[in-house]
């Protein structure tokens, strides 16, 4: 099967009814209908039309090595500065559709997969069959062009580093009995954006205590598979109005618990267990963080190119050029935006070829980069609530409009150079990014995106040269060192 469109996506969905809850019930209706999903699955579908749209198809889609079908270009391993600018572009047409709101597009676990997959040999420490499980688990997702989500963070029970589970009732996900089918899976997994809505899920090792093995599995496991279930949290659909809520209509993604109930994963579907060490030569040797947050940062920088064309927006609408505190406010966000950028150039302009030969963009550019948006993006959402100011509290909504107070709002909500519907539409999306509950998710989802900022501070303390700098300041001063 070649790369899919929309309609394939969604049929797909409509056919793998997983176990999904919400506030106590279960969802029994067809998940592209129930209004927490309804948006979200129009949306990826829309981003399956979009691939293979003929005026597009050759620049989102290659030919498969295997098949020759035409599939999705964010499973390609790039090899050459031109692949690595494919993969860039594709990346940004999805992002751009999305304004950059939705951080689990498919084009974000296919580039895991492909860079894990790359250096599947490390598996066979454990067991050959493991490296050729995941070759097989990236052909088939590749081939069938398979959605996933994926998981990696334990239930917050209790975060001292003193914590011992009790070893008969599992709170974390661990396998608990393996036989010559495969192993079973006990416990929870506290975090799945899209959990219900794509066709697979992986769980990747925690990123628990040192010398857990227990902790270091990964598997793959169908969404509607036996024993698995999704508790979703409070959902931040508002309705169905595009006018009302231009974001949170179309790009709420849910984010869910998974609860695994002796779930059986046959062995085809493991690629290690209990093996921190392999866990950790996979995820370092392997381009993953670098060619994940290559995605990661094409997205972010696509969001704050959003935010900043509705910043200046907001300054043509309420005629707040004349003011400096307002010149520097979006200087701020420019200079922000541009330094992503930069180092994304930087990112790929350095980007050298691993022993796997796969060629990986330069890691420490896009840590920097990833660094510094957890800080810049809380900041963009502040301008913007600073710019609408008292504006922002009281916003006519569409059925306000659709009354016979229309021209009372037309006379009284006016905006400089455009009419109230154009004025109203700008601060309801202000609204929605800002201040709604899908705005402040997406405030501490890009906090915590790829982990605590803390930790990733400290990953890049620890991982940036500075050998050479130190030898420099030796040498000026005559030091030995």
């Amino acid at each position: 099967m070649p790369a899919i469109n929309g309609e394939q996506y969604l049929a797909r969905m409509r056919k793998l009814k997983p176990n999904v809850w919400i506030k106590g019930q279960k969802i029994t209706e067809d998940m592209c209908e129930h209004p927490v999903y309804k948006g979200a699955l129009l949306t990826k579908a829309s981003l399956y039309d979009l691939q293979v749209k003929p005026e597009l198809i050759d620049k989102m889609t290659y030919k498969s090595p295997k098949t020759d079908n035409r599939v999705g270009l964010s499973f390609l391993q790039p090899k050459t500065k031109e692949d690595l600018e494919a993969r860039r572009h594709m990346i940004k047409t999805w992002a751009f559709e999305t304004s950059g709101m939705m951080g689990r597009t498919p084009d974000y676990l296919n580039t895991v997969i492909m860079t894990l997959t790359a250096s599947a040999s490390i598996l066979s420490d454990q067991d050959e069959q493991f490296t050729q499980n995941l070759i097989n688990l990236y052909e088939r997702a590749r081939e069938q062009d398979l959605s996933f989500t994926h998981s990696f963070i334990n239930p917050q029970i209790n975060r001292s580093v003193t914590y011992e589970e009790s070893p008969t009732q599992p709170i974390a996900a661990r396998i608990i009995k393996k036989n010559n089918d495969g192993v079973y899976i006990k416990g929870a997994r506290l975090l799945a954006t899209q959990g219900g809505m794509t066709d697979e899920i992986i769980l990747f090792p925690s990123g628990g205590k040192l010398n857990d093995d227990e902790q270091s599995f990964c598997v793959s496991i169908p969404s509607n598979a036996d024993g698995v279930k999704f508790l979703c949290r409070e959902s931040f659909w508002e309705g169905d109005s595009s006018f009302n809520y231009p974001l949170s209509s179309r790009f709420h993604e849910m984010d869910t618990m998974l609860i695994f109930d002796n779930v059986f994963v046959p062995w085809e579907n493991v690629y290690f267990y209990h093996r921190q060490d392999i866990a950790m030569k996979l995820f370092s040797r392997s381009s993953f963080t670098a060619h994940t947050l290559h995605q990661v940062v094409i997205r972010q920088i696509t969001k704050a190119e959003f935010i900043l064309g509705i910043a200046q927006s907001m300054v043509k609408l309420l005629n707040l050029s004349e003011y400096q505190h307002v010149h520097e406010k979006i200087s701020e966000m420019i200079i922000g935006l541009e330094s992503m950028k930069a180092l994304l150039d930087r990112a790929e302009l350095l980007a050298a070829e691993d022993e796997w030969g796969t060629l990986v963009p330069h890691a420490d550019s896009l840590f920097v980069a990833v660094n510094i948006f957890p800080k810049l993006y809380p900041r963009m959402v502040e301008i913007l609530q600073l710019l609408g100011a008292g504006g922002l509290v009281s916003i006519p909504s569409q059925e306000d409009f659709e009354s016979c107070l229309f021209n009372d709002l037309e006379l009284y909500y006016q905006g400089t150079a455009c009419e109230a519907v154009t004025k109203t539409k700008i601060l309801r999306l202000v609204w929605d990014l800002t201040m709604s509950s899908f705005g402040t998710r997406q405030t501490q989802y890009e906090r915590y995106f790829f982990g605590d900022p803390v930790r990733l501070a400290t990953k890049l303390y620890n991982g940036y040269p500075r050998d050479d700098y130190i030898d420099h300041v030796n040498n000026f001063l005559n030091i030995k060192s």
